[in-house]
């Protein structure tokens, strides 16, 4: 290729080059701006990210069942099998639960129990959530609004009263007297009888 052909397409590229990165610096610009909007629109579509609740959810109730001096089996018995047991530390074992939720923040408990031998010694950790706190953190239904009273009132039953009346009287009146049920059916018995 001539010298004189290379330098103008090299010096296309290059403006060509320049472009490109200047609009995507512009791009930038504007999607910062855009997070700055309230209503952004780029805010409204967003990827479903389902609920994970991963380890031993502990309860408030349930530590509150540990006491000092309990087996092991009555320990897993209350709190279930432990997350993280270690080969090293053979006396201790460690519960840990984790709720990540789209749009909070990811909340992590951990609790761990110490043996003494085959008794518990000791245990500690985070302050658990009781039962009926973690039950509303999973609820996501939305409030249903007002109730309406379930309650008939004196003019609704009487109305229900009269159009029951009707429709068994007309009922009675159209259907013919071949179509009344027969005498109840007599089954043969279900065991056959001792001989």
């Amino acid at each position: 290729m001539p010298a004189n052909t290379r330098y103008p397409l090299l010096a296309g590229l290059i403006l060509a080059a320049c472009t490109v990165l200047s609009g995507c610096a512009r791009t930038a610009a504007i999607s910062a701006k855009l997070s700055e909007i309230p209503l952004n629109p780029t805010g409204w579509i967003t990827p479903y990210r389902s609920d994970v609740v991963q380890g031993n959810f502990l309860s408030r109730e349930q530590v509150a069942l540990l006491r000092p001096g309990m087996s092991r089996n009555d320990v897993r018995n209350v709190l279930g099998t432990p997350l993280v047991t270690s080969l090293f530390h053979a006396d201790r074992w460690d519960y840990v639960f984790t709720l990540k939720r789209q749009g909070s923040a990811d909340q992590s408990f951990r609790y761990a129990v110490y043996f003494n031998g085959e008794a518990l010694a000791r245990f500690e950790g985070d302050n658990m959530p009781s039962e009926a706190e973690f039950i509303a953190k999973l609820d996501k239904r939305s409030n249903p609004g007002k109730i309406p009273p379930l309650q008939a009132t004196p003019a609704q039953l009487e109305a229900a009263a009269k159009a029951a009346a009707n429709s068994t009287s007309n009922a009675s009146a159209s259907v013919p007297a071949s179509a009344t049920p027969a005498s109840t059916a007599s089954y043969p018995p279900l065991e056959s009888p001792r001989q």
